[in-house]
């Protein structure tokens, strides 16, 4: 009998002798591999033979900890290849105006210029400075509105009226840009909830991308539609594509079919920066060569 049970305590000891040594040969594999993860950046899923319940419950931290990693380290890697993109399409919306300013300056430095062509050179060097205090103020009000700094007071606003004023106000620019305007707004339509000022911008930012970028007709609907409002803005734009629709509202979006070396890409972010910013939302789509902006405003 004492013999029986010696026997099976040895054969314990054994089992847990075994069991040891395979954990911890375990645990160093793990360690191997978690290191070649760290060295390759590699994505691995830890695991040990015969875990205990402690072991397995460790190794499932583990498994967090390293997904976390990856996914904050994916982050990182998306966010800073976003900077970098930012920094150089902020780059040559400056040194666009900027090239042509100084070159401009040259040539006013000739004694034998005539005055006619002074007068010239100096319009056209005001019209680049313009152009570029308009990009540095757009870009600070971006900044501004995505960080919710820019202070907005919601009230009850009449869209149709706004959208009105500002069609009117634009009515010489639409002229001059020789397009033929179809516009529909339906009567009746309630108030939405919304800052007066932000409405405005946003519907003054749709028009001068319709006018900077459309050609032949340019279409402008408000409408009710179920619970929303809707302002649309449609325009023919043969040279865009659906790629382009998915992207325009991205800061800094330059799709050299967009860029006209007027365009900064900050207009329609800041569109739908302040729409969502007052709980309403903004899409674009392309179809069939027509580019078209809508803002659902909740009514």
């Amino acid at each position: 009998m004492k013999t029986a049970i010696i026997i099976f305590l040895l054969l314990v000891i054994v089992i847990q002798g075994l069991r040891r040594h395979t954990l911890e040969r375990g645990l160093r594999q793990a360690a191997q591999r978690m290191r070649a993860q760290i060295a390759n950046e590699t994505t691995v899923r830890l695991a040990l033979p015969c875990p205990s319940a402690g072991a397995e419950e460790l190794l499932v931290c583990l498994n967090d900890l390293l997904e976390l990693r990856q996914s904050e380290k994916a982050d990182y890697r998306r966010k800073e290849q976003e900077l970098r993109r930012q920094i150089a399409n902020v780059s040559h919306d400056l040194r666009t105006p900027l090239t042509s300013i100084l070159g401009y300056l040259q040539l006013l430095e000739g004694d034998d210029l005539p005055l006619e062509k002074r007068r010239e050179y100096f319009q056209v060097i005001e019209g680049r400075a313009r152009t570029l205090q308009t990009f540095i103020a757009s870009f600070y009000d971006l900044s501004r509105i995505e960080g919710g700094e820019l202070p907005l007071e919601r009230e009850k606003v009449e869209l149709g009226r706004a959208l009105s004023d500002q069609l009117t106000a634009a009515y010489e620019q639409i002229e001059e840009a020789g397009l033929e305007m179809e516009v529909d707004i339906a009567d009746h339509l309630p108030p939405v909830w919304a800052d007066s000022g932000a409405v405005t911008r946003i519907f003054s930012n749709l028009l001068t991308n319709a006018l900077r970028h459309g050609s032949d007709i340019l279409s402008v609907k408000l409408y009710r539609e179920g619970g929303y409002i809707i302002s649309s803005f449609s325009n023919r734009a043969d040279d865009l594509t659906a790629e382009d629709a998915a992207h325009v509202f991205e800061r800094f979006y330059t799709a050299d079919k967009m860029r006209t070396g007027q365009s900064t890409g900050l207009g329609l972010a800041i569109v739908k920066a302040l729409a969502e910013r007052m709980g309403h939302t903004a899409a674009a789509r392309w179809e069939d060569g027509w580019f078209t902006v809508l803002v659902r405003w909740s009514v």
